[in-house]
């Protein structure tokens, strides 16, 4: 076994490696099942090896070194690395074991955090394979002095990135863009000792940027309170894994559907409030419960309740009522349907009228995951500074995205300019232009931003032409004839009564 201190490219082959193993015997998009656990429970052991050596230098005794208060993690007998390895039969059940035993050891911060996946399923996973995998991950040591929390940790994040590439449409529910997440973070400007909630956490990422945003400034990141939803088991699992890995102990991860069955509640039966809320909901779902929602016992219908086809303002009511009043604030990711489509002109009316929107950020093409669709960033506050009251900034940043062979990301050069704009609150041509309720009303209400940012231009004008304009012109001749056309009916109604 390898016990020197492990490079990030080194990890990083270690690590895609394993899924070379698994490639061909199941679907990439189940890669994430079975991997991401069994780098935990070889992580816990090594982790545990290592306390275990420290604890005996101090004490000299085997009994006082195997002492809970020497351990992060408690590993029951039989339930270590080395005891899976040595065995060449039924391994799929010999690692479920283990995995159950240690998370039944560590009810308060384990239970249930290796997942689901179907280890003893002997047509999906033999034991051969199992035995590749469990001989490749025997390679290095990954202890703490080898390989540190943040390097593993970005060790993580590079292998769900990999994963995302690898299955392709599947990928959404769990990865967004990296670039894009810290942009979010840098605009919320998380600080020791706040509150963070992603409803939607996927694997954990934007709770974990918050985190490494405050580490980088050099401030106490240890006392955020991560709080993060996810609906998928497996992927509620992995975000847990992710963010002990990251170093991060107070972190609570729930499973479940977050407009249905919200985990986080005050006590007094509302929803928690927090200080930061990152999200990157899933766009359009169909398949919600919009007749609860309609005596939604949260209170969270305020602004009225979605169409059936569109769960995107569920979502956007859930994060409203999510935010502390006094210092929430909030940063979600959506695409642009949400600022203009008729269906939900009431709901934005009220939104609008809510005075919680601060900031309206339009990104360019490529920034979902395996998507074309342009991504729209909206920034909530509970309260406004006194100048930003009545006001919401408008910022074109189409342009402010890189693309390389393929792939859409920020560059710290985009990141700033966006950044200097949205932290100077001013218009600047071309670029960002701050409106007044009263104008947005004047519009009806409609948050395209080229009604507000003039001169704006597609990135690929240049080909194509400005869709996003033509749309917006049409929804507005659309809404001048649906009046004139409900004026002319009263006028003859009128005379019809005359």
């Amino acid at each position: 076994m390898n016990s020197a201190q492990i490079t990030q490219r080194e990890l990083e082959s270690y690590l895609w490696g394993a899924a070379v193993v698994l490639r061909g015997l199941i679907d990439a998009g189940d890669y994430k099942q079975y991997i991401f656990p069994l780098v935990f429970l070889k992580r816990i052991s090594d982790v545990y090896d290592e306390e275990q050596t420290a604890a005996l230098d101090i004490y000299g005794d085997d009994a006082l070194a195997n002492l809970p208060e020497n351990h992060r993690f408690a590993v029951p007998e039989g339930c270590h690395w080395d005891d899976i390895r040595g065995g060449t039969q039924d391994i799929g059940a010999r690692i479920l074991k283990a995995m159950r035993a240690i998370e039944k050891a560590n009810p308060e911060t384990l239970f249930g955090v290796f997942g689901d996946g179907d280890w003893g399923n002997k047509n999906l996973l033999p034991d051969a394979t199992l035995g590749d995998l469990i001989e490749h991950f025997s390679t290095r040591t990954l202890s703490i002095a080898n390989l540190p929390e943040d390097e593993l940790g970005n060790g993580y994040e590079y292998l769900i990135k990999k994963f995302a590439d690898d299955s392709g449409h599947t990928a959404q529910e769990f990865y967004t863009n990296r670039s894009l997440v810290q942009l979010m973070t840098l605009m919320l400007e998380p600080k020791p000792g706040e509150s963070i909630y992603d409803p939607t956490c996927g694997t954990g990422g934007m709770l974990i940027s918050t985190a490494a945003e405050v580490k980088r400034q050099g401030q106490e990141w240890r006392n955020l309170r991560l709080y993060g939803q996810e609906l998928n088991y497996g992927t509620s699992a992995i975000a847990r894994m992710n963010l002990f890995l990251h170093g991060i102990t107070d972190g609570h991860i729930a499973h479940g559907d977050t407009l249905s069955r919200p985990a986080f509640l005050n006590g007094r039966g509302g929803l928690q409030t927090y200080d930061v809320v990152l999200a990157n909901p899933p766009y359009s779902i169909k398949a919600w419960n919009r007749a609860a929602f309609t005596k939604d016992p949260y209170g969270r219908n305020v602004w009225g309740v979605p169409p059936q086809g569109r769960a995107d303002y569920a979502f956007f009511q859930h994060i409203a009522k999510s935010l502390d009043p006094k210092t929430g604030r909030a940063a979600i990711l959506f695409p642009h349907g949400v600022l203009f489509r008729r269906e939900e002109a009431a709901l934005r009316e009220a939104l609008v009228k809510s005075d919680l929107v601060e900031c309206v950020l339009g990104l360019g093409a490529g920034l979902f995951y395996n998507s074309p669709m342009e991504a729209v960033v909206i920034t909530l506050r509970g309260t406004k500074p006194a100048k930003h009251k009545g006001k919401v900034l408008f910022i074109n940043a189409i342009n402010e995205v890189t693309r390389e062979q393929r792939r859409s990301f920020l560059r710290g050069s985009n990141q700033k300019a966006i950044l200097d704009v949205y932290r100077d609150f001013t218009d600047k041509e071309n670029f960002a232009t701050v409106a007044t309720l009263d104008r947005i009303a004047e519009e009806s209400f409609n948050l395209s931003i080229p009604l507000y940012v003039r001169g704006s231009k597609a990135a690929n004008e240049r080909d194509q032409p400005d869709f996003v304009n033509a749309l917006t012109d049409w929804r507005k001749a659309a809404d001048a004839a649906d009046k004139a056309t409900v004026g002319a009916l009263t006028l003859m109604k009128e005379e019809l009564s005359v």
